[in-house]
């Protein structure tokens, strides 16, 4: 039986946003996620990221919409299952269904309102990456030149999702700020979209004791795609995604590693992995050199896992 992929980011719902009359299902010369090719390569959880580009200047107007967009254009075909609740998550793995998540990247449309955040939450989104690559209201991001850390609002925003039981995401994250949290969060945390500065020194990457703590804490780290964070040098290929791997595995993460591709946030491809319909090509890879059981860990069953344990019950929503 073909494995699973759990993908925990991509942005297609910001180019549906810039172009709405873009073709989810089978958009192939602009989308590197569509229907079909989700499909394909048999992905069965896919995490949508609300971002916002540039042009609409944090709006949080535009969060809603793309919130509706996720609806009307992901949601509405009838293979994918939207997921809010652990009963959700397991709905769609019986059924057979495409488990579609919603994520925040960046929190700077909130401006600072946790009353945004809350709505946020009852309407599905279910982690939150608190910058991109600068500053913002709650943090710095590993971009922002004075590499500082979060701001006493965003030390609100950490106790405020811990509370509400939304995920923290550390990927974009000043180190400064990932310390902080990582002091602060009374809760795992992940790195949705992040690799090894070991392997590939990029200030995105994460070092040794920063995989260490979010290892420590039960959060998973997703090898992410960008080319530029899996190889110093061009072209990157498949392979050298396998040096990610074997390094956060020799610090004890085999059970915190899964995938975050950031497709449709790149314009840089892997060679072999130009899309989403190209993704069961690492599975093939990955299954020539690990057991069937670390391959699973990794491409579906350590994210499925944490988000069993972290996801809301049905009845936080109805008692």
């Amino acid at each position: 039986m073909p494995v699973k992929i759990f993908d925990a980011h991509c942005d297609v719902l910001s180019k549906l946003l810039e172009d709405p009359e873009l073709d989810f299902r089978q958009e192939k010369d602009r989308l590197d996620v569509t229907l079909d090719r989700m499909l394909e390569s048999n992905i069965g959880f896919q995490n949508f990221a609300l971002y916002l580009p540039a042009k609409f200047s944090g709006n949080y107007r535009h969060i809603l919409e793309s919130i509706d967009l996720f609806h009307e254009r992901i949601l509405s075909n009838r293979q994918i299952r939207g997921i809010r609740t652990k009963n959700d998550l397991k709905l769609a793995q019986s059924e057979g269904l495409i488990g579609a998540l919603l994520s925040l990247e960046g929190v700077d449309a909130l401006q600072g309102n946790l009353t945004y955040l809350r709505i946020l939450f009852y309407l599905g989104v279910r982690s939150v990456g608190i910058t991109w690559n600068y500053a913002n209201w709650a943090a710095d991001g590993v971009l922002e030149p004075r590499k500082g850390g979060f701001t006493s609002q965003g030390l609100k925003l950490i106790r405020e999702c811990n509370r509400l039981g939304m995920i923290l995401d550390v990927s974009h994250l000043s180190e400064a700020a990932f310390w902080e949290l990582a002091s602060q969060s009374e809760k795992p945390f992940i790195a949705s979209h992040s690799n090894a500065s070991h392997v590939c020194p990029r200030l995105r990457n994460l070092n040794d004791a920063q995989i260490a703590s979010i290892i420590q804490t039960g959060g998973v780290i997703g090898i992410t795609f960008v080319p530029s964070f899996v190889h110093a040098e061009e072209p990157a290929e498949m392979d050298h995604l396998l040096f990610h791997i074997d390094h956060i595995c020799s610090l004890g993460g085999s059970r915190h590693i899964g995938f975050g591709s950031d497709f449709d946030g790149i314009k840089e491809k892997i060679t072999g992995l130009e899309h989403a319909g190209k993704y069961d090509r690492l599975v093939d890879l990955l299954q020539k050199h690990y057991s069937e059981q670390d391959v699973e860990r990794f491409i579906y069953k350590n994210w499925y896992d944490f988000y069993m344990d972290h996801l809301p019950e049905d009845n936080q929503f109805t008692d």
